[in-house]
């Protein structure tokens, strides 16, 4: 039974790091957005806008993988394929999360008169 446990605890976990993923690159997103028009963030990072456009894409389709009559199958193929995308999105962000932290810390050094 232990086992069991185990592995429960296991696949939550995993579970987490993936909404943790989806999470952070629904919020990170719309800032990059900003930070590319204004100019202040070079490279574009044309992967991150193309995965957040597919994942749009899909939701707004009327075509589906699992048509969405089929309540619960339909709606939970939906919540898998978006979210695997906005793990995409995470991924491709990792750059411009690293130049965003970089930024944040120079801010915080140049305010405190380092």
């Amino acid at each position: 039974m232990a086992g069991k446990g185990d592995k429960l605890k296991t696949r939550l976990r995993g579970r987490s790091r993936v909404i943790g993923q989806i999470t952070r690159a629904l919020r990170l997103f719309v800032p990059m957005l900003g930070d590319v028009l204004r100019g202040r963030y070079r490279p574009v990072p044309w992967m991150a806008i193309l995965w957040m456009l597919a994942a749009l894409i899909y939701l707004i389709s009327p075509l589906d993988l699992i048509p969405d009559f089929l309540v619960l199958v339909g709606v939970l193929d939906d919540a898998v394929i978006v979210g695997w995308l906005l793990t995409r999105v995470d991924s491709a962000l990792g750059p411009y999360r690293a130049w965003r932290e970089e930024s944040v810390d120079r801010s915080k050094d140049n305010s405190s008169g380092v």
